[in-house]
């Protein structure tokens, strides 16, 4: 096979030395434009992980580049005078002019044709360096792919340049562990990233948000007065060693990092020969989990690997490349995504005690878990579950504190035991309003099952408040009678508080319930409903009647009324429900809003009518008892609720005295297009909570105890809400703690030996895993 890979970077010259050391044979040119030792950049950092993937390609340049490497286990963290560390990360750090040298080495060794100062734009090209008659061309020329530009209409590339500045200098100073320095000045936050990567050089890489960049006037300063000023910021962790650039060709060495992504990684068409994208060409991940050069390196070794199959055709081999190499690529740019982002919202953060921002920080990527912390470091993360422990007013003794998810969470006069909250979920299951056996079984196995709060499905404030024939109601004297045998059980027979959710169903009413069609109107039955403007939810819904001044004032009263009753019949709280397009949502998002008179336009009018309703129930209820508000922080469309509109939103809830703010997503439109994935809508409450100042419930695809302790001990959310599992199992919290062997969990008298039996069944399960028994 004759190749040309256009681009000398690592992907480039790894992937040369795979296909001559698969087979000699191969005719194989690197056309790279700069000089073999001209790069930027100063380190590069491995994990342990992807030096076992070098090995197995090619061991003898998996053994050079080991040869070089500088190694480390811990981090620390330098945060407002405080220094922390967790061990156990196990990275390798290497100067990328040596790597690209020792890959340039072995290509040359193993016969590859590299040539280095050949400027070749694209493909169309290579005929005039004198490379014809290739049967594949490789474009790994990087993020600025010239090659990918030219076939921009078969890659359909993404390209998304970030607005945090960040440069990338070095020094002599020589880190012990990975760095991560954080400088409050009177301009704003700035981080720097530095690490060991020779026996005399760290990389030294400073960024920071957009704002404290434009105060500090980095945007005026040239490549020295940029160094210097580094310098004078970060000078207490530098010992006296100086900073310097390798940038000497920019005016200026802060660059904005561009995540870039392709839908299509190659094609047969209206080229020579067929083009393929590899390395930064075909996908980029931030700098904060170092996991660029990995994978650019991963693609070379797979697609070596395609292409020296006998019995597989060039297009399948190209095919196979593509879809597992884009499956790993997003997986991981997912998580430095997420890195990224955290990074680039520091100020977020800053104001998190140092060991919660030091746990934030090391779980920011959503790749290391709580229980992956306590493998790499136990000690570490015992030291965090002490401090947050003594945060939550745990009484618990100093060597045995619960887990972060077993601390008890306090909202005015209600204590909950723990922060593990049983979501509202519609069962449509009433008649008439009327919560039946099934309520009464549903939520009461639930609290049963150990969670701090139960939370009741939207239960709706008046007849033509429901979504379906199936809701349940609190508007007639009955539901009183029947919601208090609810609420008696779980607090005669649990340790669990429950909540009621009122809500106001608006544009999304008379539909039919969810096993028959869900948002789907009634064949028969309906009733007219009415939302902010006449803007119907969907092209199947009924167009609501705008309501007029009298509607609001009918409609807060019922929100009045049914609070009252909901005091009558014992619940510990309330929730009102201005989520999922249902009626106050529809006042807070444009899309369904289009009033022209004080209830609409700017968030402020939107607002007015949500916060008169919250204003009325917090009047109606008792001072000593919370109100949570739950939101939808976002619609998924461009055009819709903005994530700065949302922490406005709750911002203001909070500053009329709503308590709690239950942060969900989405459900206002059906042309929204959720981004789904564990923990989807988790960074909203994130935001919401460090931001607005509020305290949050998380929810959204959260399965595992192990995700709620890493919510609550970052500060992501205060309570975690599950649904799903908690249809699975009503028991999900007692099995929780079972599993991390917590014994102070209480469970009900009457399970006491399942408690046992179980605790019994894990430990023998573990101490066989331990002693390799399965």
């Amino acid at each position: 096979m004759k190749v040309a890979v256009i681009g000398g970077g690592p992907a480039g010259l790894y992937f040369a030395l795979l296909m001559k050391r698969a087979d000699p044979a191969h005719e194989v040119v690197v056309l790279e434009r700069n000089a073999p030792d001209d790069t930027f950049g100063w380190g590069v950092v491995f994990s342990d992980q992807t030096l076992g993937y070098l090995r197995d390609a090619d061991p003898e340049s998996a053994a050079r580049i080991a040869d070089e490497f500088a190694h480390w286990d811990d981090i620390d963290i330098h945060v407002r005078g405080a220094t922390i560390t967790s061990g156990g990360h196990g990275f390798s750090g290497i100067a990328r002019k040596t790597l690209l040298r020792v890959l340039r080495d072995r290509a040359a060794e193993l016969g590859a044709d590299l040539r280095f100062r050949q400027d070749v734009p694209d493909d169309a090209a290579l005929a005039a360096c004198g490379v014809e008659g290739m049967d594949l061309v490789v474009a790994a020329d990087g993020v600025n792919s010239r090659v990918r530009a030219r076939y921009a209409d078969r890659f359909a590339p993404d390209l998304d340049v970030r607005t945090a500045p960040y440069c990338w200098l070095g020094t002599t100073k020589l880190f012990d562990a990975f760095t991560f320095l954080f400088a409050e000045t009177e301009h704003g936050v700035f981080q720097a990233h530095a690490y060991r990567y020779s026996a005399d050089r760290s990389a030294f890489i400073v960024e920071c948000d957009e704002r404290s960049w434009r105060n500090a006037g980095f945007d005026a300063m040239d490549e020295a007065q940029t160094v210097a000023a580094c310098e004078a910021m970060f000078a207490p962790w530098l010992d006296g060693h100086a900073l310097e650039s390798n940038a000497p060709h920019m005016r200026s060495p802060w660059i904005r990092f561009t995540r870039v992504s392709n839908e299509q990684w190659f094609t047969m068409d209206g080229a020579a020969a067929p083009v393929v994208l590899m390395g930064d060409a075909a996908h980029t991940a931030h700098f904060s989990i170092g996991s660029g050069t990995k994978l650019a390196m991963e693609d070379a070794i797979l697609l070596a690997r395609v292409l020296n199959r006998e019995e597989t055709a060039l297009p399948d081999a190209l095919r196979e490349y593509q879809e597992e190499r884009r499956t790993d690529a997003l997986r991981l740019q997912n998580a430095a995504r997420n890195s990224m982002e955290w990074f680039e919202n520091v100020r977020r953060y800053i104001h998190l005690d140092p060991p919660q921002f030091a746990y934030s920080l090391l779980t920011r990527s959503q790749r290391v878990s709580h229980e992956n912390l306590r493998l790499r470091d136990a000690n570490y993360l015992s030291g965090v579950e002490r401090w947050f422990a003594s945060r939550a007013e745990a009484e618990c003794d100093p060597e045995r504190f619960p887990p972060p998810m077993f601390t008890p969470f306090r909202l005015r006069g209600m204590r909950l035991q723990n922060r593990v909250v049983v979501s509202p979920m519609d069962m449509y299951s009433a008649e008439d309003g009327l919560p039946n056996d099934f309520h009464l079984v549903h939520l009461g196995s639930r609290a049963l099952g150990g969670a701090g709060l139960v939370m009741t499905e939207m239960t709706c404030v008046s007849p033509e408040a429901r979504i379906t024939l199936g809701c349940t109601g609190m508007y007639a004297p009955e539901h009183v009678d029947a919601w208090r045998r609810v609420t008696d059980f779980i607090h005669a027979r649990s340790t669990s508080r429950i909540c009621v959710q009122l809500g106001h169903s608006g544009p999304k009413g008379a539909t039919r319930v969810m096993w028959e069609g869900m948002d789907e109107p009634l064949a028969e039955g309906g009733w007219p409903v009415m939302g902010p403007s006449a803007q119907p939810y969907g092209e199947r819904n009924q167009v609501p009647r705008e309501m007029s001044r009298a509607d609001m004032d009918r409609v807060r009263d019922e929100f009045v009324r049914a609070t009252r009753m909901a005091e009558e019949a014992g619940f510990d709280m309330v929730e009102v429900h201005c989520a999922h397009g249902y009626l106050l949502s529809s006042f807070l998002t444009p899309l369904s809003n289009r009033r022209t008179d004080e209830y609409g336009g700017s968030l402020e009018n939107r607002l007015r009518f949500p916060l008169e309703v919250y204003h009325a129930v917090r009047a109606a209820w008792p001072d000593e008892k919370p109100i949570s508000i739950r939101i939808s922080a976002t619609d998924w469309v461009d055009d819709g609720l903005t994530a700065d509109e949302a922490v406005a939103i709750a911002r203001s809830f909070g500053q009329a005295g709503a308590d709690i703010v239950h942060v969900s997503t989405g459900q206002t439109t059906p042309r929204g297009k959720p981004v789904y994935g564990r923990m989807f809508q988790t960074p909203y409450s994130d935001r919401i909570r460090n931001e607005a100042g509020v305290p949050t419930i998380a929810v959204g695809n959260i399965t595992e105890a192990d995700q709620v302790n890493g919510i609550v001990a970052a500060g992501r959310a205060d309570l975690v809400a599950l649904g799903r599992p908690h249809l699975a199992d009503p028991f999900w919290t007692l099995h929780a703690a079972a599993q991390m062997g917590y014994r102070d969990q209480p469970w009900p008298i009457q399970y006491a030996s399942g408690k046992s039996q179980l605790e019994r069944t894990l430990q023998r399960q573990q101490e066989m895993l331990s002693g390799g028994g399965i």
